[in-house]
């Protein structure tokens, strides 16, 4: 299972409001204009915070006279616009653009406008908004092929969720703490081949009062301590991508009713905002407790639980899948070797065996965490059963127990069964494919007993 990371919440915000303050820039830019006749004299003027002057100071006087470089009395002459050229005026590089004003067909003069304030900030934030953007775009997410699990449960989970992936359908991802949800919701997303952002939001590890503006955004002004400019919420920094709503059985009442309404309408507002805004992502919840047993409990709202309920997914417990513990805790056990420097981890029979006979309530996580416990203290590359913590000191004993004192029942078992070979052989008149074909095994198999039998005696 793949260690693979997704661009955090964080990335996504701040490369959203340097998106946010680049646009108030340029809508903001605007230093005023000049105004001149068709001999190039100043008849309007606000251009005072750039140059310093007042109005008063320039009305009649030659443009070329007081802005140096200045082409505005050429084009007053030429009648040629000038549109959007770079240009330095006091220190300032600035970008202006250069109009003849027509009337009957001759040419009455000419407007001369700064459209924006000191180019260099606006190129620094291009910078930023570039380096955020390939910061965002660099981490990778989950895809099924790194969704480690040998079990038929696991591979038809994934069989379904690949074609769940090829829909716009809501889906709500159910299964115990540390099963992976959340991978599954990341595979999903990456296999939909949307370009939005996948953001995930923990709806139970947000304190009520600010999930909603974490969810939706707020303008300035919504709430006293609302950062100046507002924020966008995690509906916006999803765009075209995957929201991800996290123990969705968490949100409070009063904000399920808002969030129905986004999966109704697909629109929402901001907290503080007046204007509708769009939402053209997916969303896929997840919840590690019954959303079911919430409903009839009125915790969660009926009619929200039918919309994120479209298309439904179970995680199976690693208990329920043991076939995949093993698969599991190698793979893990590569991810966690650059941790520990040269050391290349194995496991000791003993330690398989223990892991395979745990009911691991934790799943995955818990694994995980066992694995790089016990390469802590190991002092060999090999990781032996005397390494689990001590609350799985039962399962080891245990399982030292039936390696080292076989048991009545297993020793009886083994006998039946060489038995059961020989008088099938026999009545087979020798025949072994015959004889195996009526066990209902392998040929292959019951030669394997048959050599397993010569050894013993």
């Amino acid at each position: 299972m793949a260690q693979r990371k997704v661009p955090s919440v964080e990335a996504l915000e701040k490369l959203s409001e340097s998106m946010d303050l680049m646009e108030d820039l340029i809508d903001n830019a605007y230093y005023g204009m000049v105004l001149v006749d068709k001999d190039g004299k100043i008849i309007k003027w606000n251009y005072e915070k750039l140059f310093g002057l007042k109005e008063s100071q320039v009305v009649g006087r030659p443009v070329n006279e007081i802005i140096e470089n200045t082409r505005l009395h050429i084009v007053a002459k030429s009648g040629k616009k000038e549109l959007f050229e770079l240009q330095e005026i006091n220190g300032k590089h600035v970008i202006t653009s250069r109009v003849p004003i027509i009337k009957d067909g001759q040419v009455i003069g000419a407007v001369g406008t700064v459209l924006f304030r000191d180019t260099e900030e606006l190129q620094r934030l291009a910078s930023q908004v570039q380096e955020l953007e390939k910061k965002v775009t660099s981490f990778s997410i989950f895809t099924f092929d790194e969704i480690i699990g040998v079990s038929e449960e696991m591979k038809t989970l994934k069989k379904v969720a690949k074609r769940i992936a090829n829909t716009k359908s809501t889906v709500l991802i159910q299964g115990e703490s540390g099963t992976g949800k959340e991978l599954f919701a990341q595979a999903i997303h990456h296999e939909s081949g949307e370009r939005g952002n996948f953001v995930p939001i923990n709806c139970g590890a947000i304190p009520k009062d600010l999930l909603e503006s974490e969810l939706f955004g707020y303008e300035t002004g919504a709430f006293t301590g609302a950062k100046k400019g507002g924020k966008e919420g995690k509906l916006a920094l999803a765009k075209k991508g995957t929201l991800f709503l996290d123990e969705v059985g968490s949100m409070p009442l009063e904000l399920q009713s808002k969030l129905l309404r986004v999966l109704e309408s697909r629109e929402y507002e901001r907290l503080g905002g007046t204007g509708r805004l769009r939402f053209q992502g997916r969303i896929i919840s997840a919840s590690n407790e019954s959303l079911e047993r919430a409903v009839d409990r009125g915790r969660f709202r009926r009619d929200l639980y039918y919309r994120l309920n479209v298309v439904r997914i179970e995680i199976p417990p690693l208990r329920e899948r043991k076939m995949d513990i093993l698969p599991l805790a190698e793979e893990l056990l590569k991810k966690l070797s650059p941790s520990f420097g040269e050391k290349k981890a194995c496991l000791s029979v003993g330690m398989i065996h223990a892991l395979k006979k745990y009911d691991w309530p934790g799943n995955v996580r818990e694994l995980r965490n066992v694995l790089e416990r016990a390469m802590i203290f190991s002092e060999t590359e090999e990781l032996t059963e005397e390494l689990l913590p001590g609350t799985m000191n039962f399962s080891v004993r245990e399982v030292a127990e039936n390696e080292q004192q076989p048991k009545f029942l297993k020793d009886r078992l083994k006998i039946m069964e060489k038995e059961l070979i020989l008088e099938a052989i026999e009545k087979c008149g020798g025949n072994k494919s015959l004889a195996a074909k009526k066990l209902g095994i392998h040929r292959t198999l019951l030669y394997r007993k048959l050599k397993e039998r010569q050894h013993q005696l």
